[in-house]
């Protein structure tokens, strides 16, 4: 028996790939979703590092593979595999920075680096991961064999270290440049990865927009001008383009389908998961010049008898943008866009100074009215002017609340339109004056 759990600390049991294989994957409720069919790893730049797991290929019903993050990986005890969170059914596709350990890795015939510095070759029969924290796991061990000599058809087997081998196949000079790039763009902010990928010539941009995954390409995507996103969706296969669209912020993804043909746009919104389309629909039905159609239609939404530390946990999501964590919207259910009655909006400014068990519906602004969907842009801005707000509310006829206005949201729309790309030209040199 082989145990793994991801949330301890201590040393865990080694698992050797070959014996995940056709293992079943069970979800949090603990019902079978699938099994185990290889796990991906991404192979290093430098001779010293070891390959990264990145997560597991299942299959589930019909056949369909699909990516399951390591990170969402929990334990791997009895031979099960535990996951939590929702599983991402979407089909998986391999990237060209992942490797398939059972497809790619096992049979390949490496160099094992021997004590008197010479090479033998010898031949894959099996890699070893362990985990080496919470959610990070790493090949450490392979399982080789020798060529057999003389009369004998099998050589010796030996466990090795990942470090002694060598041979896995080096990435081509072009896959090189690309994949120290991607390296390089995993320490940067969303602009600045735009920024480079903008400059890059058109082949070294093909090779780094496919290898980044759909959420890191969606938020790249909303930092390019436009005329890149309408190239680079159109170099995507369709499905991925629908799948990176789902991973792009609602109004982000209705600006950019907006800019398409309408039936190139509702192909994509058919293909995209129905409750992902479904706020891309509503935003696509208003113009994009009033409180409709610049609002985002995932703010933080929380019922009146949510307490103040639900609402500073809610905050303190990394993903929120610090516009959308500035403040909590108080609803009736539902609590999904459009909601029931909207009741009002709590600043974070607040939530500060409250007890944590203090109630939200106690801590509520009713002093500011809501936008409504049809105001144009120019009652918009003055109205954030006017109360000094980096976020408004915004509602139907009904009181319903449909989204938030977030201030970046705003001056997308009152910078020149061109703005994003004269940002990109921009040269850092100072100006001579006469």
């Amino acid at each position: 028996m082989w145990v793994a759990k991801i949330g301890s600390t201590k040393a865990n049991a080694r698992i050797f790939v070959s014996h995940l294989a056709g293992k079943a994957v069970f979800d949090q409720d603990g019902d079978q979703v699938g099994r185990v069919r290889d796990v991906i790893v991404q192979l290093p730049l430098e001779a010293h590092e070891r390959p990264r797991v990145l997560g597991l290929v299942a299959e589930v019903t019909g056949k369909r593979r699909i990516f399951l993050p390591i990170t969402r990986v929990t334990a791997i005890e009895n031979g099960q595999v535990i996951s939590s969170g929702l599983i991402n059914m979407r089909r998986f596709q391999q990237r060209p920075n992942e490797t398939l350990v059972l497809a790619e890795l096992l049979d390949r015939r490496v160099r094992l680096l021997s004590r008197d510095e010479g090479k033998d070759e010898v031949q894959v029969k099996d890699v070893a991961i362990e985990q080496t924290g919470p959610g990070d796991w790493e090949v450490v061990k392979v399982f080789v064999q020798y060529p057999g000599k003389g009369l004998r058809r099998r050589g010796e087997s030996v466990i090795v270290d990942w470090e002694s081998l060598s041979g896995f196949g080096a990435p081509e000079p072009g896959q090189q440049e690309a994949a120290a790039l991607l390296a390089t763009f995993d320490q940067m902010r969303p602009a600045d990865v735009a920024r480079a990928v903008h400059e890059l010539n058109p082949r070294r941009r093909s090779e780094v927009i496919a290898a980044l995954d759909d959420e890191r390409l969606a938020d790249v995507l909303e930092e390019l001008p436009e005329g890149d996103q309408l190239e680079i969706l159109a170099r995507l296969e369709v499905e991925r383009a629908a799948d990176v669209l789902e991973e792009m912020d609602p109004d982000d993804a209705a600006d950019l389908l907006g800019d398409l043909p309408a039936e190139e746009a509702e192909r994509l919104l058919e293909l995209m998961e129905p409750d992902e389309a479904a706020p891309v629909r509503r935003l696509l039905s208003y113009s994009d010049d009033v409180a409709g159609g610049l609002m985002t239609s995932e703010p933080i939404i929380l019922p009146p008898d949510a307490t103040v530390a639900e609402a500073l946990a809610r905050i303190r999501t990394p993903e929120l943008s610090p516009a959308l964590a500035s403040q909590v919207y108080v609803c009736r259910a539902p609590l999904e866009t459009p909601t029931g009655r909207y009741l009002g909006t709590v600043h974070f400014q607040r939530l500060l100074r409250e007890p944590p068990s203090t109630l939200v519906s106690a801590a509520v602004d009713t002093g500011i009215e809501a936008l409504r969907a049809e105001q144009p842009l120019h009652e918009v801005t003055s109205f954030m002017a006017t109360y000094n707000l980096v976020a408004a509310a915004v509602v139907d006829q009904a009181g319903h609340l449909l989204g938030a206005i977030t201030v970046d949201d705003v001056l997308d729309h009152v910078l020149p339109a061109d703005w994003r790309h004269r940002e990109l030209h921009h040269e850092d040199s100072e100006e001579v004056q006469p």
